[in-house]
């Protein structure tokens, strides 16, 4: 395995320090720090010329599909969510917009398109333990999910009406197992509530609603391709939360934890570039579909503001590296901010994501196909 300096990707690519730092983040560009001085990082040279050759020239159709695995062209069709123009669109209408005076419940009958849901009940009794008490943890979730694998038939073959009435079972089903029983009220009070601060439930209500949805994003595909086989929407939402856990994807507001933890105690600028240095990526910063920021990140935090150490972070971070806030960032100040639960950005998303699970889960169903991509083999030459 080869790898170059920083001048030497520099060169190859034609590109500024920013955009090398930011190809690294997107994890474009593996790096490791220098042996022989820990301050430098060391670029892989297979990563810089595949990239500098994408710049130049077609590529073969089967590089064009394992391209698109990763942030690449579209893989299959839905009108569920897109992000075009740097923005964030739910079934053509601004995410950002919405988020102003709408709550995950309008949201969600936007996107399965049905009426508004006035009250998420679940129409079987759900057992004791969910309805007393609100945990907001993702681990009843699990399980309150798995029961309904158990139980509920498979979702091919039966009508979008009756799916889309079981859609917001499923999502009463995992709102009770994280918030507890709640009545009447929002999920976005019951949230609140559930940490003791229902003071916070506007913020709640926007967080919520910008993280409803995001296209084909890993949990959303997973949500998909499970579904594709004719498993219950239980089943879908199940494998989505999943995926969600992972830190490169749901978790990552713990890396950025992590990021303004290192600033408070070593201050901003030491605290990046010692992750720079490193070739760690850049929590929190950055993202391949909003080149110019993240309009759900701006959006939270116009509302939230930013406290002097966090803003100072972010300014490092801008500065050094080239890229604004993104959601995760966005999350982790409002935690902070607010005194929510170190867990509250994965419940946030979980929450929150589940609507987009279950939209692209109805979708799915109606195509009535099986989402089975091909391999492409790079392994040794089989012996015909």
């Amino acid at each position: 395995m080869s790898w170059m300096t920083a001048s030497q990707a520099l060169r190859t690519l034609g590109v500024r320090p920013q955009t090398l730092y930011a190809n690294v983040s997107r994890k474009r560009i593996r790096a490791k720090a220098d042996p022989k001085d820990p301050r430098r990082s060391l670029y892989h040279e297979a990563d810089v010329w595949r990239l500098a050759r994408k710049r130049s020239g077609a590529r073969k159709s089967e590089e064009v599909a394992a391209a698109a695995i990763e942030w690449g062209d579209a893989v299959l069709a839905s009108a569920v969510s897109t992000v075009a123009g740097g923005r964030l669109w739910y079934r053509g209408e601004d995410a950002v917009v919405l988020a102003e005076s709408k709550t995950l419940e309008e949201v969600a009958a936007l996107l399965w398109e049905v009426q508004a849901p006035q009250r998420l009940a679940i129409k079987r009794a759900a057992p004791a333990a969910a309805a007393r008490r609100p945990s907001g943890e993702l681990s009843r979730a699990f399980l309150e999910l798995a029961r309904r694998v158990s139980e509920d038939p498979p979702a091919h073959g039966r009508t979008l009406a009756v799916l889309q009435g079981e859609a917001a079972e499923v999502l009463a089903t995992l709102a009770d197992a994280m918030l507890g029983s709640g009545g009447g009220s929002a999920l976005h009070q019951r949230l609140a509530k559930s940490w003791g601060r229902a003071e916070a439930g506007d913020l709640v209500r926007r967080a919520l609603v910008l993280l409803a949805d995001h296209e084909l994003n890993a949990s959303t595909f997973a949500t998909r391709v499970t579904v594709s086989t004719g498993a219950s929407l239980a089943a879908g939402v199940l494998s989505g939360l999943a995926t969600l856990t992972g830190p490169l994807h749901g978790g990552a507001a713990a890396g950025v934890r992590e990021l303004m933890e290192a600033a408070a105690s070593q201050g901003a600028d030491s605290a990046v570039r010692d992750r720079l240095a490193q070739a760690r990526p850049m929590a929190g910063f950055g993202h391949p579909l909003y080149p110019a920021g993240d309009p759900r990140a701006a959006a939270l935090l116009r509302v939230l503001g930013v406290p002097p150490a966090l803003a100072q972070v972010r300014d490092v971070v801008e500065e050094l590296v080239g890229e604004r806030p993104n959601i995760d960032f966005a999350l982790a100040v409002m935690t902070q901010t607010c005194r929510l639960p170190r867990q509250a950005p994965l419940v946030l998303f979980a929450l929150a994501r589940s609507v987009g699970w279950l939209a692209h889960a109805l979708e799915q169903v109606t195509t009535g196909r099986l989402i089975r991509p091909r391999a492409r083999y790079v392994g040794p030459a089989p012996r015909l």
